[in-house]
């Protein structure tokens, strides 16, 4: 199955105008932070074609703001009030449609990430165990051409000095 190809500058392009439609009446300030800073690291990875770090921190990011943006809109969307503003039903449905195009935005976005050169498997720099031994060399096999008989430890030895 062939996946299309979607654009970086796309994606951040368009979930820009989302973001600057769904701030225009009722959001807080909380709601464009978030979004505009994680847009902003969007664009660093537009920046830096090759950068994996870019892109995954933009993936990364854009996985926190869909839950941050489900925050804001449970908790902010005025659902008791009898008369909505055209202006609020209009920036609440595309905080809306923001939000539900972020998961397919992740998809895109995660594909680049594996077409950068990123692995599967995400380290956050946590120590891990390996069961790999393939970059260990055995005792059994020294190098010979390091070690002598009068230097068993590959000690850095004193040049002798010449007497004029």
């Amino acid at each position: 199955m062939e996946i299309p190809a979607i654009n970086l500058k796309a994606i951040v392009l368009v979930h820009w105008l989302l973001t600057v439609w769904a701030c225009m009446a009722w959001l807080p300030h909380s709601y464009a932070w978030g979004n505009f800073t994680v847009l902003a690291i969007g664009v660093w990875a537009i920046a830096h074609r090759d950068s994996i770090d870019a892109v995954l921190m933009f993936l990364l990011g854009t996985v926190v703001t869909i839950l941050t943006d489900i925050v804001h809109i449970a908790i902010y969307y005025p659902a008791r009030d009898p008369v909505i503003p055209d202006v609020l039903r209009f920036s609440a449905g595309m905080a809306i449609l923001n939000l539900l195009l972020k998961p397919a935005s992740c998809f895109f976005v995660y594909q680049m990430y594996k077409e950068r050169g990123g692995d599967y498997n995400v380290n956050f720099g946590f120590p891990t165990v390996s069961r790999n031994r393939d970059a260990y060399q055995s005792i059994d096999q020294q190098d010979q051409e390091s070690t002598s008989p009068a230097n068993p430890f590959n000690q850095a030895q004193d040049k002798p000095t010449r007497a004029y």
